[in-house]
């Protein structure tokens, strides 16, 4: 007998350390998996270059997408404190964007692990994407994002 598929994801979960809720779905992460994802959602966001950030870079990130606000010091606390007026204390400002991206990279990989979604690759674009497993709906575009290239965070 065929293994019948799931028609909704569970929550994802990879710990118990930090805890965010979109709509339904509450998810949970592990220090490193949550760390690993603001890091990269920065980068995607245009606000850090791939890999530059140090350890106490990365936990003020962390602090930001957590907590909504830096409440140690350093020098990517400094930039945002600097730019606070363009990057912050709005509706759709770095954090909720960053939160975003931490919840769809989660969301994306839960559904792919479940069976729901299947990676797929573009080999004339070089582009990764991913569709339904029984083809109901065509590729699934991600929206796109905004760049705060502009006001990126670049170290000294």
């Amino acid at each position: 007998m065929a293994q019948q598929r799931r028609k909704s994801p569970s929550n994802y979960r990879s710990g118990t350390d930090f805890t965010m809720e979109f709509g339904k779905f509450r998810f949970r992460f592990n220090t490193r998996d949550f760390r690993e994802r603001v890091d990269m959602a920065a980068a995607q966001l245009g606000f850090v270059e791939a890999g530059t950030l140090g350890g106490d870079e990365i936990d003020q990130l962390v602090e930001l997408v957590a907590h909504g606000e830096v409440r140690s010091d350093g020098t990517l606390a400094s930039h945002l404190v600097e730019h606070r007026e363009t990057l912050l204390g709005f509706d759709d400002d770095l954090v909720h964007w960053l939160r975003k991206l931490v919840f769809r990279g989660a969301y994306l990989d839960h559904r792919v692990k479940e069976d729901l979604l299947e990676v797929t690759f573009d080999e004339a674009t070089g582009d990764f994407g991913y569709a339904e497993p029984e083809g109901g709906r065509a590729l699934l575009e991600l929206a796109p994002t905004p760049s705060w290239r502009a006001l990126q965070f670049r170290r000294l």
